[in-house]
């Protein structure tokens, strides 16, 4: 009864922090996220629902991230208040070890870690889909119609608009001068006029009722040739027009989401596993062709030219130098005549060039292709490391706030947000080494866990023997017994 009491304690314990802080975190980088494309969310009149649909699948997407840091400081927390309040202490006194005291923590986080994992395989590859697909229709919608007085506006095709002063009361508009390049012929087309009224119709058109003003149209006359072609001008008067120019283009327009299926982030790891076998078989296929083309085409030449000395006509072998038991060049080449030399030797180098050329661009051709097969082993691997992040951190978390004994969101945040940054600086290496083929994905991925792991297995150890591995003096007595022995070294040495 006494541990199931204690089970529910540590639990009710960690729960709270870890949606507190896990939300935080989620907030936090979808700050960073709305900083990052402000620019192109603002000014666009994008109603509350689009906004709220982007903001839901980007936070969907940020869960991976914000889950390990959400438990290391959760885990900081809980067993730093523990210590802070001395309950840690009175439940080692009674009796019960660190590892009982972790133990329903170990396998929440285990669960949260198993369910990680499914979402990252199942969840993520559809937020990821509408979220990207949401943010390319928003990157495609044009920003919300609106004239400022005095500059330019040419965000509709075709036309250059230009108002001198406007009245927020009335709405009016004043000294409107309006530029038709529909025709694509320059400024051939004007219209001006004193005054105005700008209003939109339910079927995205722009209507401009304009007073009082004059149209300019310069007429091409076709009939004659180019050199005596002249160019009349015409000059209307009106007292009230009314122009219709067409808006279709700043609606927000949904694009087919399959568009967007063949990212490796929308991926499962099935699908992942399926796409890295083809591009591996596309790549060996292409490699296979390159070495016969290299071999054939570039270096062993089929119509590779034997002179032969016969009535001094040149023979021919149409057979490739492959083929024959015996071929030596350089004999060869040392009965060829002086010019025919010459004209060997500056052969070989335009085939050693045009060799060298097609090196070079099917080079970047097989590193495109390689560079996309590992972003999916990257993204195969990485839906098993962030789930196994989960588990390090809280191995991290939970020793390491045991051993400070500090509570709270101060020293916590502090430690939490270095361990992370640690942990993604490394996996960054690692999966940029991953990208230019250096070393093998699965190394690159799992170095930071690799590198963690160790640790989180020390502090825990640590503090289960209750050792003061952040207490000065202790360090201070260590190096005061290593100075001391040396000391004592060199005073047997000196005599």
């Amino acid at each position: 009864m006494r541990i199931k009491r204690l089970h529910r304690f540590m639990l009710m314990s960690f729960i709270g922090p870890l949606f507190l802080t896990f939300f935080i975190v989620i907030f936090l980088l979808l700050m960073q996220f709305l900083w990052k494309y402000i620019d192109e969310l603002a000014g666009k009149g994008l109603s509350a629902g689009v906004i709220a649909e982007l903001l839901l699948y980007t936070s969907t997407s940020l869960v991976p991230m914000a889950l390990p840091l959400a438990i290391l400081l959760a885990s900081l927390m809980t067993f730093g208040n523990l210590g802070e309040n001395y309950e840690l202490t009175a439940l080692k006194s009674a009796g019960i070890s660190l590892q009982r005291i972790m133990a329903p923590l170990v396998v929440l986080v285990a669960g949260i870690s198993v369910l990680a994992f499914f979402f990252s395989n199942n969840v993520m590859p559809y937020a990821n889909l509408k979220m990207r697909a949401l943010l390319y229709d928003i990157r495609q919608k044009r920003p919300a119609f609106q004239i400022t007085e005095g500059i330019f506006y040419n965000g509709i095709d075709g036309y250059s608009i230009k108002v001198g002063r406007k009245d927020p009361r009335t709405n009016k508009l004043y000294n409107i001068k309006i530029y038709d390049h529909t025709a694509g012929k320059g400024n051939i087309s004007v219209t001006t006029a004193d005054s105005g009224l700008m209003k939109m119709t339910p079927d995205s058109n722009l209507i401009f009722i304009l007073y009082s003003g004059y149209s300019y149209n310069e007429l091409e006359d076709e009939t004659r040739s180019r050199s005596h072609r002249t160019y009349p001008h015409r000059m209307d008067y009106f007292q009230q027009q009314e122009l219709i120019l067409s808006l279709s283009g700043f609606g927000f327009n949904r694009t087919d989401e399959n568009l967007f299926k063949g990212g490796y982030q929308m991926m499962n790891l099935k699908q992942l596993s399926k796409a890295r076998d083809s591009l591996n078989q596309d790549f060996n296929l292409n490699r296979q062709v390159f070495y016969k083309d290299l071999l054939a085409v570039n270096y062993f030449r089929s119509d590779f030219l034997v002179r032969k000395k016969k009535e001094g006509d040149t023979l021919f072998l149409k057979n490739p130098p492959l083929t024959l038991k015996k071929f030596y060049p350089d004999s060869i080449y040392d009965t060829l005549p002086l010019p025919d030399k010459k004209l060997v030797i500056s052969q070989a180098l335009g085939l050693a060039r045009t060799a060298q050329s097609y090196i070079s661009s099917q080079k970047e051709t097989f590193y495109n292709k390689i560079k996309r097969i590992r972003r999916h082993e990257i993204e195969w691997h990485r839906k098993f490391t962030l789930s196994f992040a989960c588990l390090i951190f809280f191995f991290i978390g939970a020793p390491l706030g045991a051993i400070i004994r500090k509570g709270g969101l101060g020293m916590p945040v502090v430690i939490s947000v270095l361990f992370f940054v640690v942990y993604y600086v490394i996996s960054l290496i690692g999966e940029k080494m991953v990208r230019e083929n250096l070393i093998p994905a699965a190394e690159g991925m799992w170095i930071s866990s690799a590198i963690l792991l160790p640790l989180g297995i020390y502090l825990t150890y640590k503090a289960t023997t209750d050792s003061a591995i952040l207490n000065l003096d202790t360090y201070t007595r260590f190096i005061r017994k290593i100075m001391i022995a040396l000391k004592v070294e060199e005073e047997n040495s000196a005599g």
